[in-house]
């Protein structure tokens, strides 16, 4: 710990001495994903260490988020200087040439300062591209008044011991039977990081092959099997259709949900909202499956089309790589950091954060994160992989056929890699 303290005390005295190219006053960019609250005692805390730069914050909705790098990042345009890199998207992004290369600057820090997942989610043919800033986990919240309306037991908390997708969907027919609205959501209900772990599990892989990671396999027994469950979890009115992502944690947090998978952040909308007595248990498991949660999450990297190099590495170093930076950066949106200092505060926090309700989350995440947690798979098309599969899973969603939706896409997609080779 001595080490790690001596390293963060470095680099706050190499951000605070940052400056422009000219030597004065510099302003960068900074362009993400994520509502600039999250982001902001961040960046108050960086600009009151770097007295000369100031951070002109830039948020894009996630939907377009892809398609704007494409079209700023890939035009050689210096007006954006540092930007959230998405994990799963290293390798696309540094094979196109979009990101500096950080190895020299960041390469050691990063292997022995950072959770060791999330400095594998930035690495790409050897080399560090951007540095973690946030990492995730994944848990079942399940609402105790409506599972005890229906006589049905709560989910454990032993991951050994996680309840099932196919106990989820028969309970939160109970649930619904007796009540509750929805029997059983996802936060991120039609996307790849969250569906990842139900294919994963249900032994279909990430959807990846070949030495290059540029063949697809999206039609393969397990991904079948995982998507027809999915499938019935709509076609018999369980989960919602129509309803977008960024609706679902307010369904579980008003009390209309038995069962939710998601991260860190739901109990603090839980919390805020103040009308659900819930509690936390593993992530759920594919019947006969091995266990499987998402993991990674937002990280930083740079425009190598910069003309503030030298600030924006400050930036990167402060958000991913300080105690103070890293914390401050996760603590508004309820998510985990990925300096270890930092982790192991926000662990201990976990079971405070909406006590009774999140007592033992903490341990929880230590576990789940060493023990099941899975790296979206660092393709060099993995931008294609989002938007093809994002658009699958929503036509499964509204009730296409599972193989011939799956089928479709695995042409589609190998049809857009093959161009990358």
């Amino acid at each position: 710990m001595a080490v790690a303290a001596a390293s963060v005390a470095a680099g706050l005295t190499a951000c605070s001495g940052a400056t422009g190219a000219d030597g004065g006053p510099v302003s960068i960019t900074f362009l993400t994903a994520d509502p600039q609250k999250n982001l902001q005692p961040a960046i108050d805390g960086f600009e009151k260490a770097n007295p000369n730069i100031t951070i002109e914050y830039e948020y894009v909705p996630f939907d377009q988020y892809n398609n704007l790098i494409e079209q700023r990042i890939g035009s050689g345009d210096a007006g954006v200087d540092v930007y959230a890199v998405d994990s799963g998207a290293v390798g696309a992004l540094a094979n196109k040439g979009y990101l500096e290369d950080l190895t020299d600057d960041f390469g050691d820090q990063v292997a022995s300062e950072a959770l060791p997942a999330t400095a594998e989610a930035n690495t790409f043919d050897d080399r560090l591209w951007s540095v973690p800033m946030w990492t995730s986990a994944q848990f079942l919240y399940y609402n105790k008044d409506l599972l005890d309306e229906a006589g049905v037991p709560y989910p454990s908390s032993d991951v050994s011991d996680a309840t099932t997708y196919q106990e989820l969907l028969e309970n939160g027919k109970k649930a619904q039977a007796s009540g509750a609205k929805w029997g059983l959501l996802f936060d991120q209900i039609n996307r790849y990081y969250q569906l990842q772990p139900v294919i994963e599990s249900a032994g279909g892989g990430s959807g990846v092959t070949g030495d290059d990671l540029l063949t697809a396999d999206l039609a393969n027994e397990g991904w079948v099997e995982a998507m027809t469950w999915y499938a019935q979890l709509f076609e018999d009115g369980v989960a919602p259709r129509g309803v977008a992502t960024e609706q679902m944690p307010a369904l579980f947090a008003s009390g209309q949900a038995a069962y939710i998978v998601s991260g860190p952040w739901q109990a603090t909308a839980n919390a805020a909202e103040g009308k659900v007595n819930y509690g936390v248990a593993a992530n759920p498991v594919f019947e006969g499956g091995e266990p499987a949660m998402s993991t990674g999450s937002w990280n930083v990297g740079i425009n190598p089309a910069t003309d503030e190099m030298e600030a924006s590495k400050a930036l990167v170093e402060y958000l991913g790589l300080t105690k103070d930076g890293n914390t401050a950066s996760a603590e508004a949106g309820g998510i985990a950091p990925t300096f270890t200092a930092s982790f192991d505060g926000f662990v201990k926090g976990l079971d405070e954060r909406d006590a009774p309700n999140t007592t033992g989350m903490g341990a929880l995440t230590s576990e789940q994160l060493n023990t099941i947690a899975v790296n979206r798979p660092n393709s060099p098309g993995f931008t294609q992989m989002t938007d093809v599969t994002g658009r699958a899973f929503e036509d499964i969603r509204n009730g296409q056929d599972v193989e011939d939706t799956l089928s479709g896409a695995q042409d589609e997609l190998q049809g857009l890699w093959d161009r990358l080779r």
